[in-house]
């Protein structure tokens, strides 16, 4: 009994734990969002969540790697410690077998991403020009995305299903360009497109740049 009463209790901690740092992400996502990155201190998000700003420093660092937090739970939509290469919808994406279905299954996801994540994407890419801090988190979100490209990228090329001639290397940087968040800035936040306006237009795009031509 003692042995089980231990293990109950260190699940219990964790989750405790888990649902304290989800609150502090939170309420910084609130903070950022109404008030930039700047003006949000350390003190009101520890206010807002309800624990103290020690222990937000003891566990995120420094108010950058708290921004970088948000992104990360929203760009998943949820606190799963799932990494969204093991995710069933990425599994779907695996298992499809023709190549522009792929893409297609794929940005109707990345649209969904964007639209969770473009406006924290936008303050640390902005935020990076008058605080030094956001440098680092900025190029860390742009390897993280290299990196997931490269690999769909790879994916994609090793159907043998792309057109003839094309690298590796133009497969990922269209997928890089494509999915950016400026792009999701200009056609949607810009110029209010929908977010099915805004994922037809990607689909088709990149599966023309792709593709073998549809006979």
């Amino acid at each position: 009994m003692a042995e089980v009463k231990r293990t109950y209790d260190a699940t219990s901690r964790r989750e405790r734990a888990r649902r304290r740092r989800l609150d502090v992400v939170l309420a910084a996502q609130e903070l950022f969002d109404a008030n930039g990155f700047q003006a949000t201190t350390i003190s009101e998000v520890a206010r807002r969540s309800g624990v103290s700003a020690e222990s937000i420093y003891k566990g995120f660092g420094t108010k950058a790697a708290l921004a970088k937090a948000v992104f990360d739970y929203v760009i998943a939509g949820d606190d799963e410690p799932v990494p969204i290469a093991e995710r069933p919808h990425v599994q779907a994406i695996q298992d499809e077998p023709d190549v522009r279905r792929k893409i297609r299954l794929y940005l109707t996801g990345a649209g969904e991403r964007q639209q969770r994540s473009a406006r924290v994407q936008i303050l640390i890419r902005d935020g990076r020009h008058s605080d030094d801090t956001l440098r680092d988190t900025w190029q860390t979100l742009l390897d993280e995305r290299l990196t997931g490209m490269t690999m769909f990228g790879r994916h994609l090329f090793e159907t043998g299903d792309l057109r003839p001639g094309i690298t590796l290397d133009e497969v990922v940087d269209v997928l890089w360009t494509y999915i950016s968040v400026e792009l999701y800035e200009l056609l949607v936040l810009l110029r209010g497109w929908s977010l099915e306006r805004y994922e037809e237009h990607l689909a088709t795009a990149v599966g023309a740049a792709l593709c073998r031509p549809s006979v």
